[in-house]
């Protein structure tokens, strides 16, 4: 079966190496095997917060960093949501298709509530996975790569698909999500690796900026490093971190490491990371505000000629 993917990304600020190797790399290697469609989802923004910030600088940032790491735009299809007023039509039907219930216990939602950066939860918040919803059918997506919060989204998509074919016929295939084999990272503060909490390496930060937030990062007191998430999670994390750049076992790296304590960890991590991150740091350098014009307004033209089938097909389908 020749698979459609859709994956994406909300455009409020620049990607970090959680996102390289907890998506990225992934989507790399998918666009060779698969048809992609990679949404910069603008609307989706406001569905915590009230205001969407710098929302052109963040999605120039996006583009940038998507090509960097070898997102080819020949390949895939790149596009924001706001291009695209046939993704909102097609909501309107899929709403009608879940109930009101359905939407508030979901659990993904109760969580993005629960974080919500708003004095009210807003009407937005509840129709996000009905939102979602259409990202995915509107292209016909079966693979929806994920991570382990973001399935109730995915049984939402796949809910509306099955009841919008009993009800009005077989338009829309039941999407798989797909997740990703990689560690999760955490931040070097040892929480969520998050933009907003500083937490993170981000792909266009410096060399010396990378420096400094390894140099922050926390360990332990013991001098002799071991990779024990359980005991030692902090250092666990920045073992794992190395590894990943070095394309190495975490506890190999340990060993090596033996009695060389903290310092001798951040030395070892702040290497890999540069290392690893430097040709993804010069590519970005080439690239200019132009090139990220030229593709998005080539991937929002395409992905609208797409939308737009769909929901003439979704028209025909209701008899309207």
């Amino acid at each position: 079966m020749d698979h459609v993917v859709l994956t994406g990304d909300r455009p409020t600020g620049p990607l970090h190496l959680g996102h390289y190797f907890g998506s990225l790399a992934n989507r790399v290697r998918m666009q060779d095997e698969h048809r992609m469609y990679v949404l910069i989802a603008d609307y989706q923004v406001i569905t915590d917060r009230d205001r969407p910030g710098e929302i052109q600088a963040n999605i120039t940032d996006l583009l940038l960093d998507y090509l960097a790491v070898g997102i080819d735009p020949a390949k895939v299809t790149i596009f924001q949501h706001s291009a695209l007023p046939e993704l909102n039509q097609l909501m309107l039907p899929f709403l009608s298709l879940v109930s009101v219930s359905e939407l508030s216990r979901n659990p993904t939602v109760k969580d993005e509530i629960a974080h919500s950066s708003q004095a009210a939860v807003s009407g937005l918040m509840f129709t996000y996975p009905v939102h979602q919803a259409a990202d995915i059918l509107f292209c016909k997506g079966t693979l929806v790569p994920v991570g382990r919060d973001q399935l109730p989204h995915v049984e939402v998509t796949r809910l509306v698909a099955r009841r919008f074919n009993e009800r009005y016929g077989e338009v829309f295939p039941l999407p798989e999500a797909v997740m990703g084999e990689r560690p999760l990272l955490k931040g070097l503060d040892g929480g969520k690796m998050s933009k907003s909490r500083g937490n993170a390496i981000t792909l266009k930060a410096t060399e010396d900026e990378t420096a400094a937030l390894i140099r922050k990062a926390r360990t332990d007191a013991e001098r002799l490093i071991t990779f024990d998430e359980e005991r030692r999670p902090e250092v666990a994390n920045l073992l794992t971190l190395a590894g990943l750049c070095l394309g190495r076992k975490p506890w190999e790296l340990a060993d090596e490491i033996g009695d060389g304590g903290g310092l001798a960890l951040k030395r070892l991590t702040t290497d890999a990371v540069n290392d690893f991150l430097r040709p993804i740091r010069a590519r970005r350098r080439e690239l200019s505000a132009p090139d990220v014009r030229r593709v998005l307004e080539e991937g929002n033209a395409r992905a609208r000629e797409r939308a737009v089938e769909t929901l003439r097909e979704v028209r025909d389908a209701m008899g309207f």
